[in-house]
């Protein structure tokens, strides 16, 4: 029978649940265990995607065209699965689920009631994910904390899960947090145990606790956590705060959760092999040269929303032996003639995805100076339509070319909506969503960097590239080199006449792993190493004076001088 672990939150929110339940993923998947996971989120919305990224972070997609909670990117990079619509949740398709049955009768008359209506439909979301991955165990974690008022229906049907399906086969995490106080220099438990006797009284003991704290948690506070909220020592896992996100696995792993669940479940496995992750680790931890990013969005104040970009960057950084550093630089900023100073130290330019006007100027003028200066680019869906429409300017001479998202009167509509989004009413789950196939042209850099001839990436987008102005940038260097395979749609755009300069339609950020980056950000790493090495070396030869025939002067003559 499969087995299931519920993961709650108590004090705080964003106290590291997502990818504390991503790490025991990590760890039981390092026993040969085969592992899924899900997140119940108890937002009334359908799902995130028309949220803004200031409420909710960045939208994940997964393969079959789902937006979801940025959490989900976190459980397929650490245990390296491709997740489904069926491992998000929220209450508004739990009641849209159940209000559409009442309305076919499927419930013969009886009255709607949060239990057991709502409450069973929560277990049959638990359960299908289940029968879908055929996993041996399901890793489940609640969005929010123990006490919110929305997040009750959920917690009740995890209470119900334990006998439903046995408690030799159910396992709760409570994870919380330790405040620190600074005026007394302690670490403060009670928190915690007001928590846990809160979940309690909902009926859920946990079999573990994860004590979150800023600073080393002493002995004694373990011992008062075990004794006051009734657990195992061996079952309260300090987790200190680390500055290696990836590190959290082999921090659990250190601590015996790893065996303590698999005692506890009696699950079958081999014994833990992370050899693999603890050398990646290791090169994180070792001093390299610094390679420097910049991101140029409209929400770089929000880190979250652009989540998977900056992993994907880290993962390809491990790759090529790099120290990543993010420049977050304002798109709207670019517009009033602020930021541009960070761009002089810049070894690579990323415009990740987005929607609506605001900053959309700054982003094109990016894009402007990346292509002047021969800086590696990288375009992310409208990064690539933002280079593609700054191309179109440069060859006619004019800030006309545009997108209809834009300017819907543009003369010349670079960038237009799908032919299958007009007339839509809704916003929610319409548009061009998951993975679709892509075929590259040999010989171009994206073929280069993919080392194949068709591709299958995740897409979130509406417009697209105007096929009637395919000619006219071709004419002027820019190469068409990812098709749809029916030829309809660009999907990967790139300057001949530079050395880095691609966008692509899609998504690449969603399918880079840690120890496995994406092709189009290993590849833009590479470029951002070549291009430093070559500009210092310019920079060189520019600071050394030299004779007419190229030999570095002698130190006389230029003193002379």
């Amino acid at each position: 029978m499969t087995k299931f672990i519920f993961l709650t939150g108590g004090v705080v929110s964003s106290v590291g649940k997502g990818v504390t339940a991503a790490a025991i993923g990590r760890i039981l998947k390092a026993r040969g265990i085969t592992v899924t996971v899900q997140k119940l989120d108890p937002y009334i919305n359908v799902d995130p995607g028309t949220m803004s990224p200031y409420q909710h972070g960045e939208v994940y997609v997964t393969e079959d065209g789902a937006e979801t909670d940025l959490d989900l990117g976190h459980y397929e990079r650490f245990v390296d699965i491709n997740l489904s619509q069926a491992s998000n949740v929220t209450t508004g398709q739990v009641y849209a689920e159940v209000i559409a049955k009442e309305r076919r009768g499927d419930y013969l008359g009886g009255t709607i009631q949060v239990i057991p209506h709502i409450t069973n439909e929560i277990k049959r979301c638990i359960h299908l994910v289940a029968e879908t991955n055929e996993a041996d165990v399901v890793i489940v974690e609640v969005g929010g904390t123990v006490g919110d008022i929305e997040g009750l229906p959920f917690l009740e049907a995890l209470r119900q899960m334990r006998s439903d399906v046995g408690p030799n086969n159910t396992f709760y995490i409570h994870v919380t947090f330790l405040p620190y106080i600074g005026a007394s220099r302690e670490l403060k438990t009670k928190p915690t145990q007001h928590s846990v006797r809160e979940l309690r009284g909902i009926g859920i003991h946990p079999n573990a606790i994860i004590a979150r704290a800023d600073h080393d948690i002493p002995q004694e506070h373990i011992d008062k956590i075990a004794l006051f909220c009734d657990v195992e020592h061996r079952a309260v896992i300090p987790a200190v705060t680390s500055d290696i996100l990836y590190s959290i696995p082999l921090q659990l792993e250190e601590a015996g959760l790893g065996n303590f669940i698999v005692e506890s479940l009696d699950l079958l496995g081999s014994p833990p092999d992370l050899s693999d992750w603890s050398a990646m680790i290791a090169e994180i931890k070792r001093p390299k040269p610094l390679a420097r990013i910049g991101i140029v969005g409209k929400y770089v104040e929000l880190h979250d929303a652009y989540m998977s970009v900056r992993e994907a960057l880290h993962h390809a950084g491990v790759r090529h032996h790099r120290d990543v550093e993010v420049a977050w630089i304002h798109s709207g900023d670019l517009e009033k003639g602020k930021g541009w100073e960070e761009f002089e130290a810049l070894d690579g330019i990323i415009v990740p995805g987005g929607f609506g006007y605001r900053g959309i100027e700054g982003k094109i003028m990016a894009a402007r100076w990346a292509r002047e200066n021969k800086v590696p680019y990288l375009g992310l869906c409208l990064g690539m339509q933002v280079m593609c429409i700054e191309f179109a300017r440069h060859i006619v001479g004019t800030d006309e070319p545009n997108s209809t998202e834009f300017d819907s009167k543009t003369v010349y509509p670079i960038i237009s909506l799908m032919p299958d989004q007009h007339g839509l009413a809704d916003m929610g789950g319409t548009m061009r969503l998951g993975i679709y196939p892509c075929q590259l042209i040999p010989g171009t850099k994206a073929a280069e960097a993919y080392k194949s001839d068709l591709i299958h990436e995740r897409h979130r987008h509406r417009w697209e590239y105007n096929n009637a102005y395919r000619g006219l940038l071709a004419e002027h260097g820019m190469v068409f080199s990812g098709i749809s395979p029916d030829g309809r749609l660009i999907e990967i755009a790139e300057l001949a006449e530079h050395p880095f300069m691609i966008g692509s339609q899609f998504h690449p950020e969603f399918k880079s792993r840690p120890n496995e980056p994406h092709p189009l950000f290993d590849a833009f790493m590479l470029a951002t190493i070549n291009y430093k090495q070559e500009n210092q070396r310019e920079k060189q030869i520019v600071d050394t004076p030299s004779d007419t025939n190229g030999r570095p002067k002698p130190v006389s003559e230029l003193i002379q001088e």
